[in-house]
């Protein structure tokens, strides 16, 4: 039970974190490239 405690709980809260994490950098990839597509245009038209 001991090792449960001690191994189980934080690899749950790992593991938790990680896929949580994993959705933001996916959503600020995206808005990094759209930004920087952005940019490009930008300097197109001048």
């Amino acid at each position: 039970m001991q090792l449960v405690s001690n191994l189980g709980f934080p690899a749950i809260v790992t593991m938790y974190l990680l896929i949580r994490i994993e959705g933001k950098l996916e959503n600020l990839s995206t808005s990094i490239n759209s930004l920087s597509s952005n940019i490009n245009e930008l300097n197109n038209k001048k």
